[in-house]
């Protein structure tokens, strides 16, 4: 909890009141309108905080992610480093054998002949 309790904002207030007024009734006294006038403005902070609540913890969740997203990349990284040296060696393989391969067939061809 807060070591200071605010009050309700300004705009809480009058935007309770708001719909107070709104929702009056004929012959409803103004001391009646006011608690109406409280109760919504209660609701209405009460929504406020669940709704931080909800942020706070959506926040938390994505941060998690972001983590866990960013440790995947960094051991994907890590193990792409060292699972490039044989990728590469075998494509290096490749034109060396078919170079080989043509010498060997243009050998064969000329001996042949």
């Amino acid at each position: 909890m807060a070591k200071y309790k605010t009050g309700p904002s300004k705009e809480t207030e009058q935007a309770a009141m708001k719909s107070a007024k709104a929702t009056q009734r004929p012959g409803q006294t103004k001391e009646q309108t006011k608690l109406i006038a409280q109760g919504i403005q209660k609701g209405i902070e009460h929504y406020k905080k669940q709704q931080k609540s909800k942020a706070r913890d959506l926040d938390k969740k994505l941060r998690t992610v972001e983590k866990a997203k960013q440790q995947i990349q960094e051991s994907d990284y890590n193990q792409s480093e060292t699972a490039d040296l044989p990728k590469t060696a075998n494509k290096t393989r490749l034109p060396w054998g078919l170079l080989v391969l043509s010498w060997l067939l243009f050998l064969g061809y000329f001996l042949i002949k």
